[in-house]
């Protein structure tokens, strides 16, 4: 039986008095091409959307459905790194680069829950690690649907700027037909020169 997230990091911060608690998750650590994406979103302990899960547990439509309950109930900031950083500084320093900006978009934060066991090293405020976070906390699991939606619109438009890549549907991960079309096609500025298979090509 797999669990669904809850309430309860975020019950258990409130009771010691942090009030502004922001769940922060990043999407896009793996693809081949395209920003790395991250959320934070503060939720209204009194208005939370029904059906928040894992965004990974979530079909599109569903995902889509929750977006705008979220955006119209919760505080929701989303943050980029780009191509250009992850190659510069590497991938998990980029994720966590988006997640600071992410949580400095919300201005006061007293306590940020991270998806992941590492806490981002500039973050503006207090941090707990959730392993799996974003099938155990309900506000991490609402940063999951955001920035997921957030970063597949993003490869959608840059998909129509380099069209054969499939990153409409492939979302810039090293699918059959993208590794197929870097062979074909070659590389294309939005694409991560420090990742094997592209660097590889190069």
């Amino acid at each position: 039986m797999k669990s669904t997230p809850d309430f309860s990091f975020e019950t258990d911060l409130r009771a010691t008095g942090a009030l502004r608690i922001a769940g922060v998750d990043e999407v896009g650590r793996g693809p081949l091409a395209g920003p790395v994406t991250a959320a934070a979103v503060i939720l209204d302990p009194s208005n939370i959307p029904d059906g928040l899960n894992d965004s990974k547990a979530l079909t599109a439509k569903r995902r889509a459905v929750l977006e705008p309950l979220i955006f119209a109930a919760a505080e929701v900031s989303i943050a980029h790194a780009t191509v250009e950083e992850i190659d510069d500084i590497n991938i998990l320093r980029a994720s966590h680069l988006a997640m600071e900006r992410a949580v400095a978009g919300l201005g006061q934060v007293d306590h940020a829950l991270i998806d992941g066991n590492m806490i981002p090293r500039n973050l503006t405020c207090p941090a707990t690690t959730v392993v799996k976070g974003d099938a155990r906390s309900l506000s991490i699991a609402a940063a999951s649907i955001v920035a997921k939606i957030c970063r597949d619109r993003i490869m959608v438009e840059l998909a129509q700027q380099y069209p054969g890549y499939g990153w409409e549907t492939n979302a810039g991960y090293g699918s059959k037909s993208h590794m197929s079309a870097i062979r074909n096609l070659g590389i294309t500025p939005h694409h991560r020169r420090s990742f094997k298979p592209v660097h590889n090509m190069l």
